[in-house]
């Protein structure tokens, strides 16, 4: 294990960094446990994102370290084209008992973008078995985020993503995001105002016509944009919407899938179901990369209803992967033994408390939370979209917390296994720095 500077840096093309800036004065990770990493240097770096939105229970979880050490000793990979191997099955009865049997299937990935482009897929394949083929168009919304595939990107809403790749999908359109700083600026939880735009649904489908709408995809609370928490009624509103047209309804649950709103998942939370549910991240705790597309059983008996052979052509060579399977069950296990939702569900008041407690501080125009997630936006550096965020993500890194940032806003969803006395921290030295902050 590296306990020093790698010699050159210069042949990792890192993602979605800054890599001149990054390499210049980089911060390497080089171990992890329980809510906190260790730097290169020594340094304790409390870990206020839970990696990457995917460690919902805290680093190096001894169940689930020994659970992927024993898997890879006894079944290091075996395919899941035409054959299997048990785990993947265990997985799937245990996700869909997770989902309190609200959905029939599990179709495996090996991450959120992966899960993304094959729900879109699979929308497209259930309109076509079912004889519905003009239902083609997919409508995803603004300031979107769902993932990296070049469907992901076509439903997706962020500019940045589209801007450089582009030919994208044809026939996609775009629901408004719901964000207004002008009606819920500083709201505790789901704002008051906006549940109204779900029915520019109504707008899309008089341009286009319901027959050539296959699904609708959006992210319950949209979390790499900036923390958008939706309106009250708004996704119950689009379910309506969505069943009113025959239109499947698509959330993308890899950010509040396993806990982030202190529920299983965001649609228990919300209490709206969805036709296919995309998850991945907390599916592993981060330890192995999957993900992984929840179906509604009339889409997989639709689909079951023709001629003998291969009914969906598609899948992942890792799709089912063992040692994925062996964390995601060890990951389920300990979210059921230790209570996690539980005790995360006993912090939201105090997170909340937390959150808007920076309200008033220098450059702070917003603060948003629901759950154990928390979105501040930033005013920005006038000519300089994002700098002013960036700065303070190096300055908590330097000051020992890991914050994440996009555009101006900071976001912070933390390992739910935190306690009080971390949330302290956090916030205690995220007030330190915004008020220095220039």
């Amino acid at each position: 294990m590296y306990e020093s500077r790698p010699n050159d840096m210069h042949p990792f093309w890192m993602p979605f960094t800054a890599n001149r800036d990054f390499k210049s004065n980089p911060r390497l990770m080089v171990s992890a446990k329980g809510m906190h990493y260790r730097d290169v240097d020594g340094n304790t770096i409390l870990d206020g994102t839970a990696g990457l939105w995917c460690v919902p229970l805290g680093h190096a979880q001894p169940k689930l370290v020994k659970a992927v050490q024993d898997m890879v000793a006894q079944l290091d990979f075996a395919p899941t084209f035409q054959m299997g191997h048990p785990s993947a099955f265990e997985l799937a009865e245990r996700l869909m008992t997770y989902t309190n049997h609200r959905f029939g299937q599990v179709f495996y990935t090996n991450s959120g973008s992966e899960a993304v482009d094959s729900a879109l897929k699979m929308a497209l394949a259930y309109h076509r078995a079912r004889g519905d083929s003009t239902r083609t168009r997919l409508i995803g919304r603004e300031r979107g985020y769902h993932g990296v595939g070049f469907g992901g990107m076509s439903v997706g809403g962020i500019a940045n993503n589209r801007k450089t790749f582009g030919s994208l999908l044809p026939g996609v359109d775009h629901l408004p995001h719901t964000h207004n700083l002008e009606k819920n600026a500083f709201t505790r939880g789901e704002p008051e105002y906006g549940a109204h735009l779900a029915d520019e649904l109504e707008r899309i489908v008089a341009l286009h016509d319901a027959s050539t709408i296959a699904a609708v995809i959006v992210e319950p609370l949209a979390g790499s944009t900036g923390v958008l928490v939706p309106p009250k009624g708004y996704l119950k509103r689009l379910r309506e919407l969505c069943t009113k047209h025959g239109i499947l309804l698509i959330f993308d649950e890899v950010i509040t899938g396993f806990g982030r709103l202190t529920t299983p998942f965001a649609f228990d939370y919300f209490d709206v179901e969805p036709d296919m549910v995309t998850v991945a991240k907390g599916l592993t705790n981060g330890v192995v990369p999957m993900g992984a597309v929840f179906s509604k059983k009339h889409i997989y008996d639709t689909m079951m209803q023709g001629p003998d052979g291969i009914e969906l052509f598609h899948g992942y060579t890792y799709s089912g992967h063992p040692l994925a399977c062996a964390a995601a069950l060890a990951t389920l296990d300990i979210f059921e033994e230790q209570k996690v939702l539980e005790h995360a569900s006993s912090l939201t008041s105090y997170w909340a408390d937390a959150v808007h407690s920076l309200r008033g501080l220098p450059h702070v125009i917003d603060l948003r939370n629901l759950g154990l997630i928390a979105g501040i936006e930033l005013a920005s550096i006038p000519g300089k979209p994002g700098a002013r965020a960036f700065n303070a993500f190096k300055q908590a890194f330097a000051d020992g917390i890991l914050i994440r940032t996009t555009g101006d806003i900071i976001a912070l969803s933390p390992p739910l296994v935190l306690e009080k006395s971390h949330i302290d921290e956090l916030f205690g030295k995220l007030a330190a720095i915004l008020k220095t902050l220039e």
